[in-house]
């Protein structure tokens, strides 16, 4: 072991007069730090869990990415394309593509007799995802099932197991009459007061399509770290290709079709930055007092060394491991306390949201292994530069001077 690992060893843990991490200024600076990697541990895990909410139940209506006609007019009165078995077999075989299944929606209005709701009837072979968030009932079995958002129950007054008219606008009106079926909640307001969802065939048969007409494709990657890839893919795939009625095929991906959500979600981003840069410079300020204490303190013992030969090299470096090991002692804190939290969070969702405002009823937490590594990394290297400012007060100290003094 060097001596100054030693000695500082010895001051940060035996020296006389007690603990030297217990004196009041060192704890206040060992707290500063502390607080600063819980709260930028908390950020990390609250964001990347919002994101992957987010993104999960966006992805559960919308796909993350999807084929459609070309002369669509971004509305849900959709052109058809012809979708053949060849088609999908081409897509299912593409790399990281984890989910082909057609689709098929058309605007419409649900009346009871009291109140009336606009919606969008969609037609889908996918139920898995609506499957994990069934509140009650099951899913459409026929064509005169559908599954209803406990939103839209709420503002229409329905129940499990009622009979809803639908009425389709085209060339002239169309009624269907729908059981309830299922009962669905993704807390995810905007798509549940929209969406009420059944099985493909109603919509090909309401606009008069054939077999294999549908509104389009959608595609489910296996990780969405493979999206950008996936979406190459899918394009050299499709692109300059005409389906057997001479239509042009068009890939839109999640973040088109949901321009608003992912711009929200990048400013999470931002946020993320800020808080971490804030963070650090509050940390870094009470390193910086910390070791100015430890050094102002020690300035006899500076002397002592210094007039037995150890170099200012040396003797900074003793104070640079010194106030090493109060990083590690917060890091090691903060981490603990900040994971504590996330995990309360994660089991018990103590914390209320809107979920009209945010999307989820609760904050999501998500545990991303690589960014807080990366994280701690980062802090500690940072925080172990800052200590190369205050240490150089070494330097200026004259065993001459401290030996006189005392």
């Amino acid at each position: 072991m060097r001596f100054e690992t030693f000695i500082a060893q010895r001051l940060y843990f035996s020296r006389q007069g007690g603990n030297q991490s217990s004196r009041p200024a060192v704890r206040v600076a060992l707290a500063g730090i502390i607080i600063g990697v819980a709260v930028m541990v908390v950020t990390v895990c609250v964001v990347v869990g919002f994101k992957q909410t987010v993104t999960e139940k966006t992805v559960g209506f919308a796909a993350h990415m999807r084929i459609v006609n070309f002369d669509n007019n971004n509305t849900f009165e959709m052109q058809p394309v012809s979708v053949t078995d060849s088609m999908l077999h081409t897509l299912e075989a593409l790399p990281y593509i984890a989910e082909v299944n057609v689709f098929a929606t058309k605007p419409g209005i649900v009346k009871t007799d009291d109140a009336f709701q606009g919606v969008v009837f969609k037609g889908t072979t996918y139920w898995d995802y609506f499957a994990d968030n069934l509140s009650d009932g099951r899913l459409p079995e026929t064509e005169n099932e559908i599954i209803v958002s406990h939103k839209l129950c709420e503002l229409l007054s329905l129940n499990l197991d009622d009979a809803i008219l639908c009425y389709f606008v085209g060339d002239r009106v169309k009624v269907r009459k729908f059981t309830i079926s299922g009962i669905y909640s993704t807390g995810f307001g905007e798509f549940d007061e929209r969406f009420i969802l059944g099985n493909i065939p109603v919509v090909p048969r309401l606009n008069g399509w054939e077999n294999t007409q549908y509104s389009g494709i959608e595609l489910r990657v296996d990780h969405l770290r493979h999206l950008d890839e996936a979406t190459d893919n899918v394009f050299f795939a499709t692109a300059n290709r005409f389906d057997d009625d001479g239509n042009a095929y068009y890939l839109e991906t999640m973040e088109q079709l949901n321009p608003q959500i992912f711009s929200w979600l990048d400013l999470l981003d931002m946020n993320v930055v800020v808080i971490i840069l804030l963070m650090l410079a509050v940390s870094g300020f009470n390193i910086i007092s910390g070791l100015i204490i430890l050094i102002l303190d020690s300035i006899q013992l500076i002397g002592t060394l210094k007039a037995l030969g150890s170099t200012n090299r040396q003797v900074r470096r003793i104070f640079i491991t010194q106030g090493t090991m109060l990083i590690g002692k917060g890091v090691v804190l903060g981490n603990i306390i900040g994971f504590t939290l996330c995990c309360l969070e994660y089991w018990l969702h103590f914390v209320p949201l809107d979920a009209t405002t945010y999307y989820v009823n609760y904050v999501p937490v998500a545990f991303p292994v690589g960014w807080l590594l990366l994280l701690n990394a980062g802090t500690i290297a940072v925080s172990v530069l800052i200590l190369l400012a205050p240490s150089a007060i070494v330097t200026k100290i004259s065993p001459a001077k401290v030996m006189h003094f005392e």
